[in-house]
């Protein structure tokens, strides 16, 4: 079964998004309309009954388009599709769902993830209060949604926003503030970086590596600094 629906327009139509249509990777988009796509598997119908909302993937488009991820309730419940900007009734950023796990069910609330959410949040003096941050994955979309998403074991996904550079000191300080928050909880926390270049693992910057592995619209890249232009020589994966 596909994991991403084939685009609905041509190859030659296809380009990098630009940040001013006013959506970024990770962002969640309620919609009033999901299009269908052959191929579709059988769960993404009841899924986006139960919760509207896709998230923004990292993809190539053309005018009017989005690209999209919709969740079932299953971890191998996700799929990639498209949907035309008419579609979107509205937005929500990772950042700007921090402030929504104060407001959760108590019984949600001390789950781990959520926990170590609230946690990082009081820490108004670590090196993660300097960015504008939040949570992705399962913890991102419960909040946007209030549909159950989180378990027990569930990890905590972070989007940090980085549009200028981050030295590796930083990065190190910031993956241990990070980690010392997971420990708390007893549960993993993964950020990603949001670079100029696209999406970085924060622990692969923080180990000092000569290239890290970026996810950009056009594919996974191995480059030496995500805050340059991207190079389209540089190595695809």
């Amino acid at each position: 079964m596909p994991v991403c629906a084939a685009p609905p327009f041509a190859a030659d139509q296809a380009r990098t998004p630009s940040c001013n249509v006013g959506w970024r990777a990770h962002d969640l988009l309620r919609l009033h309309r999901l299009a269908l796509f052959d191929g579709e598997p059988e769960w993404v119908r009841e899924a986006f009954d139960r919760a509207p909302m896709a998230v923004v993937r990292r993809a190539l488009v053309a005018e009017s388009f989005v690209a999209i991820g919709v969740r079932g309730t299953e971890r191998s419940q996700r799929y990639g599709t498209w949907a035309r900007c008419t579609d979107i009734d509205a937005s929500v950023s990772p950042e700007a769902l921090v402030e929504c796990a104060s407001s959760m069910p108590n019984a949600r609330a001390v789950l781990p993830p959520f926990s170590a959410l609230a946690s990082l949040r009081r820490d108004a003096t670590g090196p993660l209060h300097d960015f504008a941050w939040g949570p992705a994955g399962s913890a991102g979309f419960e909040l946007a949604t209030q549909v159950p998403t989180v378990s027990a074991s569930s990890d905590l996904d972070l989007l940090i926003r980085t549009p200028d550079a981050l030295d590796r000191d930083h990065a190190r300080a910031l993956l241990a503030q990070l980690q010392t928050h997971a420990d708390g909880a007893g549960i993993r926390v993964d950020a990603q970086l949001d670079t100029p270049s696209g999406g970085v693992a924060l622990a692969e910057w923080a180990a000092g590596k000569s290239r890290v592995m970026v996810r950009h619209a056009s594919g996974p890249r191995l480059i030496a600094d995500p805050w340059a232009t991207i190079d389209h020589h540089e190595d695809v994966i």
